[in-house]
């Protein structure tokens, strides 16, 4: 069951990835991890750097998935932009860019695939960076 799992968000982050340089995004890390956290993709864009969370579902989903990046998912992926900045910043992040907090949602469906990008799905008050 595990490792179908990780299949599936496998496929669910590879196409994100394509997703994301057709947008002229270029992808730094994928499944970056600092201690316990993690962040399925970091990006660099024009107008800053984007931790992006995917969630991959297969059909019938009972809700969106992007659904359930709730605020202690939130919390987390906040708490491991601010390591990876911390880490990285100087080399990654350009003057004045922002960071983005992306959800990318994929729902994989008998013959088909259902994709749905959400740039700035949230925007933490919380953060310290």
């Amino acid at each position: 069951m595990k490792n179908r799992r990780r299949k599936l968000g496998d496929a669910g982050e590879a196409l994100a990835c394509e997703h994301l340089l057709a947008l002229g995004h270029t992808v730094l890390e994928r499944n970056w991890t600092y201690a316990h956290l993690e962040v399925d993709i970091i990006t660099l864009s024009g107008d800053g750097l984007h931790f992006v969370e995917v969630k991959t579902r297969t059909a019938p989903s009972g809700a969106e998935p992007e659904e359930s990046v709730g605020l202690a998912k939130q919390r987390k992926l906040v708490a491991a932009a601010e390591a990876f900045v911390h880490k990285r910043g100087n080399e990654a992040l350009k003057e004045n860019q922002d960071l983005h907090f992306d959800v990318f949602s994929v729902i994989f469906e008998r013959e088909s695939v259902r994709v749905r990008y959400i740039p700035e799905a949230f925007i933490p008050i919380f953060y310290s960076i």
